[in-house]
């Protein structure tokens, strides 16, 4: 008996998706729970899984294919079994000598180097898993999916060829060609790359945002001594005690909600006519994924203390790399903040993220010089940004709350008084 699959629900406001990849193709076995298909959302990327245990039996859409919630996108052959013909490389593969296992064994221990984790970020969940588990590097194996895509399958006959000693079958040598022109100087090329579902709705939501609010953005600067002193302190403690590096963006976090308790419409957003204002504080932190940024939400952030919050954003941050955050990390938020420090970046104007109505930009950490009491000390200073509404934030609530939060970065004793 046929079963169909369908597209699962894919969260609140989400309607529908791409399919991205194929993790089944038909006549392959299924196990129940088992990934079908890799679907591309407005936010991330998702699994779909397989209800039933049997035979992937017909693919009802192609991949590109944009398909609603509650679509049939395949059928499987429930209770049915796959019988393939070992591969040649499966059939000749001679069993490992000991010291082969050894190794591989010493592999798996050590974990996929940072060359591998960093080759396998652009691609999709279940093609980097299958590289990541199986060490291959991405950029040897020829794609057989879609507009040259690589697939999961490609990557296993990658790892089986290479276990037996032979050419992976996808990119196995035809007649040696005469080798490539070497490039000229001056020679120009162009590449089209379809964007990503994903990029296509980061485009679209910041542009509306431009569009839709009145933005403006007042900066400061703060002084990073005390944050640093306190982090030195006692870092060492504070990873014992709760098995988690203390960081700055704690800091960051529970300064916010200070400044955010204190000015109420910057954790609020217009809908319609009405101005809603939360009595909790969701706090949004963006993080860089593979494809592109998204912003899981620390729910009840003025609730949480420095180790929970710490805990939760290097959740979101490994969780973002592998491709596994969950439609429900990214939803709600009230107030957002955002790091561009990690990448270098000075100062920006970073642009809200609809429908909150501020956000909070953090800079790079730099010595520089500063009056303090009559006289010119270094010191290691940031810039913070503001960015705001302004059809529902005033001027003087704006620069309140950026100094509210730059009074308690510069002395931190406030975030534990409630000052």
């Amino acid at each position: 008996m046929a079963t169909e699959i369908k597209v699962p629900a894919l969260g609140e406001s989400v309607t529908e998706g791409t399919i991205g990849e194929w993790l089944k193709q038909p006549g392959d076995a299924v196990e129940a729970d088992e990934p079908i298909a890799s679907l591309e959302t407005d936010k991330v990327a998702v699994d779909v899984p397989s209800p039933v245990a049997g035979v992937m039996s017909e693919h009802k859409v192609a991949v590109g294919d944009t398909v609603e919630v509650g679509a049939v996108i395949a059928l499987i052959e429930e209770g049915a079994s796959a019988s393939p013909s070992p591969s040649p490389s499966e059939a000749q593969a001679p069993a490992p000598a000991p010291s082969e296992s050894k190794e591989k064994d010493d592999r798996a221990k050590e974990g996929p180097s940072e060359e591998l984790i960093a080759a396998a970020q652009t691609l999709s969940p279940a093609v980097r898993r299958a590289v990541l588990e199986h060490g291959v590097d991405p950029s040897t194996i020829k794609g057989t999916g879609k507009d040259g895509r690589l697939t999961k399958e490609d990557v296993i006959a990658a790892a089986e060829a290479r276990k037996s000693g032979s050419p992976a079958p996808s990119a196995a040598p035809a007649p040696a060609p005469s080798p490539a022109p070497a490039a000229t100087d001056g020679e120009r090329r162009e590449e089209r790359v379809k964007m990503t579902r994903m990029r296509q709705t980061i485009a679209k939501r910041l542009k509306g945002a431009q569009d839709n609010a009145a933005l403006l953005t007042t900066f400061n600067d703060v002084d990073m001594t005390a944050v640093i002193e306190a982090r030195s302190k006692y870092k060492d403690m504070f990873a014992k005690k709760h098995d988690i590096r203390l960081g700055f963006m704690g800091f960051f976090a529970k300064a916010a909600c200070l400044a955010l308790k204190d000015v109420p419409a910057a954790n609020a957003y217009i809908e319609g006519d009405e101005i809603v204002y939360h009595d909790y504080v969701d706090i949004s932190v963006a993080v860089s994924a593979p494809n592109g940024l998204v912003v899981p939400v620390i729910r009840d952030a003025d609730k949480k203390g420095f180790a929970r919050i710490e805990k939760d954003i290097a959740d979101f941050g490994a969780r973002a790399k592998e491709g596994t955050l969950t439609m429900e990390d990214m939803s709600g938020g009230t107030f957002t903040i955002s790091n561009g420090g990690v990448f270098g970046s000075l100062m920006s104007t970073p642009i809200i993220n609809p429908p909150q109505s501020a956000v909070l930009g953090l800079h790079r950490i730099e010595d520089r010089p500063v009056a303090l009491n009559g006289e010119v000390v270094i010191r290691p200073m940031m810039y913070i940004a503001l960015s705001y509404d302004h059809r529902l934030i005033d001027g003087r609530e704006a620069v309140t709350a950026l100094k509210i939060i730059k009074e308690a970065i510069e002395d931190p004793t406030r975030m534990l008084i409630d000052l």
